[in-house]
């Protein structure tokens, strides 16, 4: 009532004289608290649609990342069709060569583009780029004639390269191994970025709210730039998949075969030895820096009497006259203030 009633019916209940607990039966009164409850529950529905609709915008993100690792995990994942084609489903190898495929496409478009200048192209770029990605070796890079040439014709000079580097990771760990770790770490890369993306949408929605004082509705600029964000987290995703996979080194065993398991081979500094002190009993002490001192020393087997006294008493020191206040007059009789006199 205080919030939502009239200040009518505010003004009439203080003069009427109306406490706190007092029953109210009057009918005047009793419809202005239904409007002023209804008021409420209006605002309150407003706030929880308004709240529905930005969880909308999540949810929807949420239902395509669930299906693409749903499909990770059986090992069948759909391509979505371009406009009118139905989705393509596909196996594991097939989705992976298509990613790295496309990712190369996108490199030579980056650096060799139609929409890039002949003056501009930087074909040095493009060979770090394509090694820091696929880990292919510089050398192999430079032999591939690529200078002047058009993003198709870059495609087609470096991809038998990558197509090579993944082919024989086949021939040296068995496919059923092989996949099963494809299949982990490109789960792992999907919840690593979905959380990231995530923490992102959070930061987006604290201050989304600012856009309406531009004149421009909250909730589309939202949807904008959620969607912006989500499909800069699935090139983040084909990016990331493909650069461990390609980088991924195999452990070959003693017997030319893979042990097994594959794992990423990383440099390991090398291993110091632990310094180990040895003691024993000693026939003759050691030699002393101060020449007949050393002489002198007792053996080592021989005990110690216990000291008593000496130095081992802690002596209490009591003060005999009582302390002096910093704002008393100094004990010296110069007449001044202790702080500035001898307790300065």
């Amino acid at each position: 009532m205080r919030i939502f009633g009239s200040d009518r019916i505010s003004g009439l209940m203080q003069r009427l004289g109306m406490e706190e607990g007092v029953p109210i039966e009057h009918g005047m009164v009793t419809r202005a608290i239904e409007r002023a409850q209804k008021q409420v529950e209006a605002q309150n529905f407003s706030v929880r649609k308004h709240l529905l609709e930005y969880d909308d915008v999540m949810n929807k993100q949420r239902e395509s990342v669930y299906a693409l690792r749903r499909q990770l995990l059986e090992g069948k994942i759909q391509f979505e069709g371009e406009s009118g084609e139905p989705a393509e489903e596909v196996e594991s190898r097939e989705y992976l060569i298509t990613l790295a495929e496309d990712l190369l496409q996108g490199i030579a478009e980056t650096y060799a583009g139609r929409e890039v200048d002949q003056e501009e192209r930087d074909y040095g770029a493009l060979k770090i780029a394509v090694g820091e990605i696929y880990g292919i070796d510089p050398v192999e890079l430079d032999a591939a004639d690529i200078d002047g040439a058009s993003a198709e014709q870059v495609t087609d000079a470096l991809w038998p390269l990558v197509l090579k580097k993944y082919e024989a990771k086949e021939t040296l760990v068995p496919v059923d191994i092989l996949r099963r770790v494809e299949r982990d770490i490109m789960l792992q890369i999907v919840d690593a970025q979905w959380k990231d993306h995530l923490y992102s949408l959070d930061h987006l929605k604290e201050g989304i709210g600012l856009r309406g004082y531009g004149q421009k509705d909250p909730l589309v600029e939202y949807k904008k730039e959620s969607y912006a964000l989500f499909k800069a987290m699935q090139d983040r995703i084909e990016e990331e998949i493909v650069r461990y996979l390609w980088r991924l080194t195999p452990v070959v065993g003693d017997g030319g075969e893979a042990d097994g398991t594959a794992v990423v081979r990383r440099p390991t500094p090398p291993r110091r030895p632990p310094q180990i002190t040895m003691s024993g009993p000693s026939t003759s002490p050691a030699p002393s820096p101060f020449g007949a001192i050393g002489s002198s020393s007792p053996s080592p087997a021989s005990p110690r009497p216990v000291r008593t006294g000496g130095d081992d008493v802690v002596k209490q020191i009591r003060r005999d006259e009582p302390k002096v206040g910093r704002n008393d007059p100094c004990p010296c009789g110069s007449g001044k203030k202790y702080k500035k006199c001898h307790g300065a």
